[in-house]
């Protein structure tokens, strides 16, 4: 099984993309649905003790810790930390039933692909990219964004350009979903060329 690490800066469409994956059937795994999961169940032990400010009802508000560690960068390596082992064991949990199940690829969706040392266990890797004006309009056209909190994600992350240049399809989104969902054909195309 080819495993593809799809990935891309904060709105550069790999969401998009990720659902264009899914729509070929092919599997993907998504790593923020991960990290909300865990959200939404109990927190663990060592989070609810780190970030007391963040629970409410005996869950985490996502709200509430990312405004305890969005601007401080030592309790996000700590959140990291705590988050990141239970990601990577669902991770590894899909894979393996892919795998088993027969599938010749599956897709990492993983925004911090780089950032978390994930693309060493990829085949190759898709980044999903669009022009820094484009970005930044689709930034702050969301709700609750604003200029600080996005510069505060770009900090977190490898730059764009750096990405592309680590990758071995790279993926524009900035013309619309239909020279997107060529892209992505594309890309299926040639990887089974190289799983024949």
């Amino acid at each position: 099984m080819i495993i593809l690490g799809l990935t891309g800066s904060i709105c550069m469409g790999k969401s998009t993309a990720a659902a264009m994956f899914r729509d070929f059937g092919i599997p993907v795994f998504d790593a923020d649905d991960c990290v909300h999961q865990i959200y939404a169940g109990a927190p663990p032990a060592a989070m609810a003790a780190r970030f007391p400010e963040a629970l409410a009802d005996g869950r985490i508000d996502r709200k509430r810790l990312g405004s305890l560690v969005l601007a401080d960068p030592e309790a996000m390596t700590v959140l990291e930390k705590i988050v990141h082992p239970l990601v990577e064991d669902q991770r590894n949990k899909f894979i393996r039933d892919n795998k088993d199940g027969g599938a010749k690829l599956a897709v990492l969706d993983i925004p911090l692909l780089f950032e978390t040392e994930a693309w060493r266990r990829v085949d190759a890797i898709v980044v999903v990219t669009a022009p820094e004006e484009v970005q930044h309009e689709r930034v702050l056209s969301r709700e609750a964004m604003d200029e600080d909190k996005f510069l505060s994600i770009l900090r977190r992350q490898i730059p764009d350009k750096k990405k592309r240049m680590f990758a071995q399809f790279v993926i524009g989104t900035q013309f619309g979903l239909e020279p997107t969902w060529r892209q992505i054909r594309n890309v299926i195309a040639a990887l089974a060329q190289i799983d024949k």
